[in-house]
């Protein structure tokens, strides 16, 4: 059976989006789907018990994603496991494609490719997703799907998820490079921010998690793969693309920089983007 578990904090305008790509579709039944409702002051819950049986919701009042994922694992019972975002969109197909790839044998650890919807974003953004997407990390799933999925050994690599606040990095660097594997025939849809100050807070708490896995962790760093730098000094070779690199170089820099300060004064660093969270005309699962 295939556990997924999906940590939400006040994802009452998404979350049944993303529970009817499973629920009530022909094989639903092989899913042991755990939310995770933490911290919420909304309708979550309520939304989410209205796909019946097939989806198992589970109230905490601590607000911490971590805190959720440690509840989902601790009540979910198959392998392999895959861990969702409330806000992503994967199809049923795509589940029971990262589950099969684990058949094959060779891998603990897979992802799918982030498929980017910049619907309704700004064009600023526009430009720093195109940028994005010619760099080695766009194809990097662990880090910008939502999604990644564990066998029941790789589960084991390590024990609770810790307190941190970039759980994604954290699981991948947990694997050597030809242990995981993102693939790029299974995507999930992601919505960015709408504008560029939502992406800047963004960016900002993902610089803020890298620099405390660096901290907290280093010997995960043995485990990292190829930085965008050289692809980026390529990308400057072409003038057209001077416009889009500005506001690619802008986001991060002024991201890193906002992260560092806050990282010494040990400054609250989440950054939740509502701007890509898009209302539903109607809670339900239908």
């Amino acid at each position: 059976m295939i556990s997924i578990i999906v940590p939400a904090h006040n994802e009452s305008s998404v979350i049944a989006r993303t529970l009817r790509q499973w629920v009530s579709r022909p094989g639903s039944e092989e899913l042991n789907i755990v939310v995770v409702c933490n911290g919420c002051t909304d309708e979550t819950a309520t939304i989410a018990r209205r796909f019946g049986s097939t989806v198992r919701v589970i109230e905490s009042d601590i607000a911490s994603k971590t805190h959720a994922l440690n509840i989902g694992d601790q009540i979910s019972r198959g392998f392999p496991r895959i861990y969702v975002d409330a806000d992503i969109v994967i199809t049923l197909d795509a589940i029971r494609a990262l589950a099969k790839r684990f058949e094959r044998g060779g891998l603990l650890a897979v992802a799918p490719t982030a498929d980017i919807d910049l619907t309704g974003c700004s064009r600023p953004v526009r430009l720093y997703f195109g940028i994005r997407s010619r760099l080695p990390s766009s194809g990097r799933g662990f880090d910008g799907s939502g999604v990644y999925a564990l066998s029941e050994t790789g589960r084991t690599r390590f024990a609770e998820f810790p307190d941190v606040i970039a759980d994604d990095t954290f699981v991948r660097l947990q694997f050597r490079p030809e242990e995981r594997e993102t693939l790029g025939s299974v995507s999930s849809m992601v919505f960015p921010p709408r504008t560029i100050r939502q992406l800047i807070a963004v960016r900002t708490r993902a610089y803020a998690g890298t620099f405390e896995l660096a901290r907290r962790f280093p010997e995960l760093s043995a485990n990292k793969d190829e930085t965008n730098n050289r692809a980026l000094i390529r990308l400057f070779r072409d003038p057209r693309l001077w416009p889009a690199l500005s506001v690619y170089c802008y986001v991060n820099i002024l991201a890193r920089r906002r992260a560092g300060i806050r990282s010494r004064l040990k400054a609250s660093v989440w950054q939740r983007d509502d701007t890509s969270r898009r209302p539903l005309s109607a809670g339900s699962p239908s």
